[in-house]
């Protein structure tokens, strides 16, 4: 039951960081979102900076098991169509997982006031994808899927308009279908430009 609260907690602190940020939250207006009173929070959790901190490991546990992440490498696809359904299974995902959306508003809100939040934000939107897709197109190319080239460079520039256009889904919910139409046509592209043939 106190696991079950704890995780209450976290959530509605996600989703209140998200529209609000952390500064514009307080501990209780957490509570009486949760029909809870404010002792009730910090039996569970010292301060708001210690759920700040929790909701911070949980992002990271969520994302890298669901996602990926540098250290939970994806499988190299074994075909350029393989590239093309990993990227949009990848995208899908992470445009309409709740929790991945309302962590990535959270990470772009407070990335200018909480080093931590800026050290994930960089990963999640930047190195972290970069280094993912630099191993992925390394393997395509040892493969003889792709031609040779620096995969860190071309990691870099298969994710950085993908990544532009869920940050668009975000902020303009009504042009996913076509940002997602679009993040199918640059993958097809990319492989057209830099595949073997």
């Amino acid at each position: 039951m106190a696991k079950d609260t704890k995780e209450r907690i976290l959530m509605k602190a996600l989703e209140l960081f998200s529209q609000n940020g952390y500064a514009g939250t307080n501990v209780r207006e957490l509570a009486e979102a949760l029909g809870l009173v404010k002792s009730s929070i910090y039996k569970h959790f010292e301060s708001k900076e210690a759920i700040w901190n929790a909701l911070l490991d949980e992002m990271i546990a969520y994302y890298g098991a669901r996602f990926g992440s540098p250290e939970h490498l994806p499988p190299v696809p074994d075909s350029p169509e393989g590239l093309v359904e990993m990227t949009m299974r990848m995208v899908n995902f992470t445009i309409h997982d709740e929790k991945i959306v309302m962590t990535r508003k959270v990470l772009a809100i407070e990335q200018f006031r909480d080093p931590r939040a800026k050290a994930l934000a960089t990963k999640h939107f930047l190195t972290g994808l970069t280094q993912m897709f630099a191993h992925v197109l390394q393997g395509m190319m040892d493969k003889g899927l792709l031609r040779q080239d620096d995969p860190k460079l071309l990691a870099f520039a298969y994710t950085a308009p993908i990544s532009a256009l869920i940050h668009l889904c975000d902020r303009e919910p009504e042009k996913t279908e076509e940002a997602l139409k679009q993040v199918e046509a640059f993958s097809r592209y990319f492989i057209l430009v830099h595949g073997v043939r």
